[in-house]
C-alpha cells in the first residue's frame, strides 16, 4: 500500500512514513511533528526515519510503517514490505525490552550503548503488527 507522501501525521496523533515500492531514493526533510523535526529516506532497499538528526527507525530493505507511535515505554507500529526485513529502532540506551511480531513475542533484548534494538520480521505483503515495550 505504501506511504505516497513518504511521511504523514495520522489522525489519530501517529506517523506514517515509507515506500518499500520505490525504484530510485525519495527523502523529506524537516516535517514538523510534536516539536521535533523528522526526516525520512524511503526506497526498495532502505527506510530511514530521523528526528532531530537521530535513528528513530531504519529497514533493509525499506518498509511501508502505520501508525508509528513512540512512548516512553518503546514502540508500536504496522510495518508492510514485499519480503523479510531487518528492522533497528532507536530506543533507550541499555534497556531490555520485549520485542512482539505478529502477536508473537521473540523475546527480550537488550538495547546497546547508543539505544539500537535490531530485529528481524517476517513480511510477506501484508502489514505485520509490532510493539517493542519496555521488559
Amino acid at each position: 500500500m505504501a506511504v505516497k507522501e513518504l511521511l504523514r501525521k495520522e489522525q489519530d496523533g501517529s506517523l506514517s512514513f515509507g515506500n518499500h515500492e520505490l525504484a530510485e531514493k525519495a527523502k523529506l526533510e524537516d516535517f514538523k511533528y510534536g516539536g521535533d523535526l523528522m526526516k525520512v529516506k524511503t526506497y526498495k532497499p532502505m527506510t530511514k526515519l530521523e528526528k532531530n538528526g537521530m535513528l528513530v527507525y531504519e529497514s533493509v530493505p525499506g518498509t511501508s510503517v502505520y501508525n508509528f507511535v513512540e512512548t516512553d515505554g518503546g514502540v508500536t507500529f504496522k510495518v508492510e514490505g514485499s519480503e523479510d526485513a531487518q528492522i533497528t529502532v532507536g530506543l533507550q540506551e541499555e534497556t531490555d525490552y520485549e520485542v512482539i511480531v505478529g502477536g508473537v513475542s521473540a523475546g527480550v533484548m537488550k538495547t546497546n550503548m547508543g539505544g539500537k534494538l535490531s530485529f528481524n520480521a517476517e513480511l510477506s505483503g501484508a502489514a505485520v503488527e509490532v510493539a517493542v515495550k519496555k521488559a
